[in-house]
């Protein structure tokens, strides 16, 4: 009998020695009068216990037979001895069609000494941020790996963005998580909405450039990845994520999508990487944006439209820089490629020009913003002849002496065999006075 019972108990007993009102005793015990009465015969007939539940000490009604029990922990003892709870269960079902919970394996592996009880650990708490006030403002961009297609197909990436202040989503399946599936998804978010404020992601090395371990004070500035290059033409900022609860809106959306989109493909028999699109551009994201979307705080819309001078192929691809050759050639991927004669300038040669790979697969060459032919070189073609370089006009060598031709006849009249020595004329001089 607990205190709550013995308390309920002493009003019965007051009541019953007429102490108390009958109605005084049910405020206390909070009950009906009618309650107290019935009790109170009860309480004649079965003593103080009438004050406990009738059904505490049975067995529940749902409870899993004791043969089940003994039979579950022989196969845990002898096949999955050194399996967690959670473990164990999926094992036990799948492969022993014995349905249990895995709170309930838990109690039995701990009575049986198979597992020991862990204190709770008390996680970090993280102070909430409320939403932005525009839509466009903040785009939350995400990926997540998971067996989406549970084996009946390739291993594909959910690549996802969802608008901070709406959670409108958008987002694609890839079979990589790359730079260019991610920079191609961004191609489609801003076909359909715009050039949002900023993207808010986390510090992978997609999104920015891993420090080098003997700059630890980072006195050098790093360099952007392909995908920070491309957002800074777009005028979209990036802000790293310190955590992954930071971003808990995309996080929340790829943990729902793990739920209901899975087993939606499911449903649908969806099996490869062209299905599973299909079905998450047709289905789930409709569904996504029709239910749980929220109303801006304000209407106004944060997002820019892509102008003409955004051309996204070229924003939206890889970009090194190539030397070119003195026969205006540069080499990508081990093959080589010859610039257009019609455009070549001497300027460029042992200059560096940037190659785009664009996200068709084509190449691209351009030069200080301007956009080159060039075509791969076919073993057959012959090699541009390098243009001579013009004469340069050296003043230092200007000024050096001229030095005759050998051979020259400009002294010829001048008989210098038969003058003396100059140690003779310097002593006829000083013998005469001069010196």
């Amino acid at each position: 009998m607990n205190q709550e019972e013995r308390d309920r108990l002493h009003g019965l007993q007051q009541a019953r020695d007429k102490i108390i009102t009958q109605k005084k005793a049910a405020e206390r015990m909070q009950v009906t009068p009618r309650w107290v009465r019935t009790l109170l015969k009860r309480f004649k007939r079965e003593g103080d216990g009438v004050v406990v539940h009738g059904l505490r000490g049975r067995s529940s009604n749902r409870k899993i037979p004791a043969k089940t029990q003994r039979q579950a922990m022989r196969i845990v003892q002898r096949e999955y001895a050194d399996f967690g709870p959670t473990l164990a269960q999926e094992y036990l079902t799948e492969k022993h069609d014995i349905g249990v919970s895995k709170e309930t394996l838990r109690k039995w592996m701990i009575a049986a000494g198979l597992w020991k009880a862990h204190r709770a650990k008390l996680e970090r708490v993280h102070g909430w941020r409320p939403r932005r006030d525009c839509c466009g403002e903040l785009v939350q961009w995400d990926t997540r790996e998971h067996d989406w297609l549970e084996g009946r197909g390739p291993k594909l990436y959910l690549i996802a963005m969802i608008d901070d202040a709406t959670s409108r989503a958008y987002a694609r399946f890839a079979l990589h998580d790359s730079a260019a599936e991610n920079l191609r998804t961004l191609w489609g978010y801003l076909e359909r909405y715009g050039r949002p404020q900023e993207f808010y992601t986390h510090k992978a090395s997609l999104f920015v450039t891993s420090p080098k371990k003997k700059d630890a004070e980072e006195r050098t500035e790093r360099p952007p990845t392909q995908i920070g290059r491309a957002l800074r033409p777009l005028g979209s900022g990036w802000i790293p994520a310190p955590s992954p609860q930071a971003k808990g809106r995309v996080e929340r959306f790829l943990g729902t999508a793990q739920n209901r989109l899975l087993r939606g493909m499911r449903k649908a028999a969806v099996k490869s990487l062209e299905q599973a699109n299909q079905y998450l551009e047709q289905q789930y994201l409709p569904m996504w944006n029709r239910r749980f979307v929220e109303p801006p705080a304000k209407p106004a819309e944060a997002h820019r439209p892509v102008c003409k001078h955004h051309d996204l192929a070229a924003i939206l691809c890889s970009i090194e820089e190539r030397g070119v050759a003195n026969d205006y050639t540069f080499r990508v991927d081990g093959q080589l490629y010859q610039i257009d004669v019609q455009q070549v300038v001497p300027a460029w040669r042992k200059a560096r020009v940037a190659v785009q790979f664009r996200l068709d697969g084509s190449v691209k060459v351009a030069f200080q913003g301007r956009l080159l032919e060039a075509k791969l070189c076919q073993p057959d073609d012959p090699p541009v002849p390098p243009q001579a370089p013009e004469p340069r006009l050296d003043a230092h060598r200007l000024r050096q002496r001229r030095v005759p031709k050998r051979g020259s006849d400009w002294n010829r009249n001048f008989p210098l065999q038969d003058a003396p020595s100059l140690g003779k004329v310097l002593a006829a001089e000083k013998k005469v006075g001069r010196l």
